[in-house]
């Protein structure tokens, strides 16, 4: 697929990355710098990791709540596409903080937003939610009206539509990028998920990899879903960064703004994914809790949009090799 990004740094050349000491972000900039962008890394290291800052970009220690340096940022470094993963992403934590998220994940979209007036920006990738939907029974396509059911993401979905408003208004085309669950560690084993209360199922799996009796909660067991327990479309981080950048040269090339689900079209239950950690690990026991507010029953892609519009095929579509793949990352990080 590397055939696809040839001579991206001609159409790309200064991208900002809000949220790039991220996750996610860091991922996404390890591809950037691979096809030869100047990356600016912008992250204010409250859920960033200086560990996951790539030695090769730019980084700028900062918020998105502050405008004046957003700006200064974009004018100084003649950036002309912005990729945006900066944003507070826990949903629990958002139905008891809703004006911090609304500031952050909000307020701070429309401060980068109007940071791009008059600017050399013509580019704008978000990372938005497939949360945005809300409950859904069967693959949903873009073209469901969302429905959010929890705070956090009512403000992807706020976002949404402040990036799709101010883009005819100050000339840039756009990339909202619907993310499903996101899971794993990059191959070169250089980065993953740092971050723990986020309350992750992969993530928390991994973290009772390293333990001799292994505990594993389960938030709800009487949804209706196939096993009573939540399903979700996991998607592995690498393909997803890949995603970031396919898209990115799609929108350039074809000055065509584009909004995509970002999974792989298969819902996994949570008691699923557990029976597949169980065989990796012994003496698992398993704990039922009360319901998470703002847990939406199912939830996974219809991908057809992507496929089509990006040509993309994934490369780590497999449920086995994502948990191993977080296991091997949570291991490393007790080295």
């Amino acid at each position: 697929m590397m055939y696809l990004y040839r001579n991206m740094s001609i159409f790309a050349n200064n991208i900002l990355v809000t949220g790039g000491a991220g996750y996610i972000g860091s991922h996404v900039v390890e591809l950037l710098i691979k096809n030869n962008s100047k990356v600016f890394i912008f992250d204010n290291l409250i859920t960033g990791y200086k560990k996951l800052i790539n030695k090769k970009a730019k980084f700028i220690r900062g918020d998105i709540k502050n405008l004046k340096k957003l700006t200064k940022i974009i004018n100084e470094n003649n950036i002309n596409s912005i990729i945006h993963l900066a944003a507070y992403i826990n949903i629990k934590e958002s139905e008891k903080y809703k004006k911090k998220y609304y500031r952050n994940n909000v307020g701070g979209t429309l401060n980068l937003i109007k940071a791009c007036r008059g600017t050399s920006v013509k580019t704008v990738i978000f990372s938005s939610s497939c949360s945005i939907y809300g409950n859904i029974k069967g693959p949903v396509s873009e073209k469901k009206t969302p429905n959010p059911k929890s705070y956090y993401a009512f403000t992807k979905y706020k976002s949404e539509e402040i990036i799709k408003r101010y883009s005819k208004k100050f000339n840039f085309k756009y990339g909202i990028l619907r993310y499903f669950n996101v899971a794993g560690a990059s191959k070169s084993g250089k980065i993953g998920e740092i971050e723990k209360s986020h309350g992750h199922l992969i993530k928390n799996l991994a973290i009772q990899s390293t333990k001799l009796k292994p505990e594993v909660d389960i938030f709800g067991n009487n949804y209706n879903t196939k096993d009573g327990t939540c399903v979700r479309d996991y998607i592995h981080v690498a393909d997803l960064a890949e995603i970031h950048i396919v898209a990115l040269k799609n929108i350039i090339n074809k000055k065509k703004s584009l909004i995509l689900n970002c999974g792989y079209g298969k819902g996994y239950s949570v008691k699923e994914i557990i029976d597949i950690f169980k065989k990796i690990k012994k003496n698992v026991i398993v704990r039922y809790q009360k319901k998470r507010q703002g847990d939406v029953a199912q939830i996974y892609a219809n991908i057809s949009k992507l496929r089509k519009t990006l040509n993309w095929k994934p490369k780590y579509n497999n449920i086995n090799l994502i948990l191993r793949s977080a296991i091997k990352w949570e291991k490393k990080l007790l080295q």
